[in-house]
């Protein structure tokens, strides 16, 4: 269950930034703890996938190999 951004508590933390980019975001009027929160979520959930794909992967080996076997049980109605 993913919980929505006004329920989760958030604490103040320091992080080092280059200070041309900081300078950058600041004239562009960048939300640099959005941005930072949007950017970790999307890392996490990158991290997520490959670790699901690397924990999965001899199923999925085991599942193409039948597939390439005996073809998927549609093979015989598909239009296409």
């Amino acid at each position: 269950m993913k919980r929505s951004d006004r329920t989760v508590a958030k604490r103040a933390t320091n992080v080092s930034i280059r200070s041309d980019l900081l300078e950058a975001a600041r004239q562009a009027g960048v939300n640099l703890s959005a941005t930072l929160e949007r950017a970790l979520a999307e890392e996490l959930a990158s991290i997520r996938r490959a670790r699901w794909r690397e924990e999965n992967r001899d199923a999925i080996e085991a599942y193409n190999d039948y597939v390439d076997a005996h073809g998927t049980f549609s093979d015989g109605v598909r239009s296409f």
